[in-house]
């Protein structure tokens, strides 16, 4: 082992790098770990440089099957892999898992933190069909990334499940509270004033983050007299197939009482200014970090009985859990909490109490570096 171990990230996107991984990158850097990254480069290559990491950049269609271009992509990440030689690589979400767990073993490289952050749409699908898709996915994940290598990072205990794995197999196997969040950098505010409840959505529109159940959830909870308004922060993903065109987002936001502002970079000031997060995600989440970001700002949290959610969320303690895809069960919570503001504080309070729990970025960070040391052989 060269005295600078090398670890290379494999993610899709440099945004959901910066977003959910940074800080894993930033505390190995001053561990003593080299730090590459690959991935598709957009706009934050110059923030991920400026951290010390070096980009290398790759593109990886997210949502395109098509078996002779996965096969080209195994090839060409193989190839940059062999070039690399890395002593780690990091490979993160289902796409990269695989492509990146063959590309390695083709390289020889042995070491491997794998981090699923969510099973996406094969997490969503209903039937025999999709039964028989995670079966395979479980079984053909297990055998590429087989042996004694390979590190496994999660953040529920579902997805622990839908790998055939178990908590109790040691160290191999971390279970985190998704990419943690910094407390210090999101410090409650008092709640706004006023009698109307104020309800905002953190999220890609997309039909997974349930997005139009939420806006259907306050239109009925409105149409019963519940005081309260839906604010949708966030913008579509033109890579997601089910992602809201921003022309039904502007026609939702012509009904009273709703609102789309598109994205923002102040999500404290978000925070600041409603008093209730709403997130009716549908599934296939790992532990979603607008949640963590609602929590560390002291705010109550509605959402649904899905992996990831109510892994952050007791209902009636840091909030509400309803069944997910049922708008009328939403509405019933929103018009409960909009006559219960006490109860909304109280829950919010208990939501940021709920972080230092193994939800805090320093906590997440400290196991993560931890996996990458234990493969260092440190």
């Amino acid at each position: 082992m060269p005295q600078q171990a090398k670890i290379c990230f494999v993610v899709t996107e440099d945004w959901f790098f910066v977003s959910h991984f940074l800080p894993f990158a930033t505390a190995a850097r001053a561990d003593g770990f080299a730090v590459t990254l690959v991935c598709n480069v957009g706009a934050h290559r110059s923030v991920i440089e400026a951290a010390g990491i070096r980009v290398l950049p790759f593109a990886m269609q997210r949502r395109s099957l098509n078996p002779l271009r996965l096969a080209g992509q195994i090839t060409r990440l193989r190839a940059l892999l062999a070039a690399e030689q890395p002593d780690i690589v990091h490979l993160v979400a289902l796409k990269p898992i695989v492509l990146g767990g063959l590309a390695a073993r083709f390289a020889g490289i042995g070491k491997r933190v794998v981090a699923l952050t969510g099973t996406g749409f094969l997490g969503l699908a209903h039937g025999a069909t999709a039964r028989l898709a995670r079966v395979m996915l479980r079984h053909g994940v297990r055998t590429i990334l087989r042996g004694p290598g390979t590190r496994w990072l999660f953040e529920n205990s579902d997805d622990v499940a839908l790998f055939g794995l178990s908590e109790a197999a040691g160290d191999r196997i971390a279970l985190v509270g998704g990419a943690g969040i910094d407390e210090t950098a999101i410090e409650p505010r008092p709640l706004p004033p006023g009698a109307t409840l104020k309800v905002a959505l953190v999220a890609r529109m997309l039909w997974s983050k349930g997005v139009d159940l939420a806006v259907e959830a306050t239109r009925l909870a409105r149409a019963r007299g519940a005081d309260l308004t839906l604010s949708l922060y966030g913008t579509p993903d033109p890579a997601n197939p089910r992602a809201f065109p921003a022309e039904q987002l502007r026609r939702w936001s012509a009904g009273d009482g709703i609102a789309w502002h598109g994205h923002s970079d102040d999500i404290a000031g978000v925070w600041a200014a409603h008093h209730l997060c709403l997130l009716p995600s549908r599934g296939g989440e790992g532990l979603p970090r607008s949640l963590l970001e609602a929590a560390a700002s002291g705010r109550a949290i509605l959402t649904t009985d899905v992996p990831g959610c109510r892994d952050l969320v007791r209902d009636g303690i840091e909030g509400r859990i309803v069944p997910p895809d049922d708008a009328p069960a939403l509405a019933d919570a929103l018009c409960a909490l909009a006559r219960d503001r006490a109860e909304v504080a109280l829950m919010g309070q208990a939501a940021r109490a709920r972080l230092r729990e193994g939800f805090t970025q320093s906590a997440v960070t400290a196991t993560v570096l931890g996996l990458y040391r234990d493969l260092a052989g440190r």
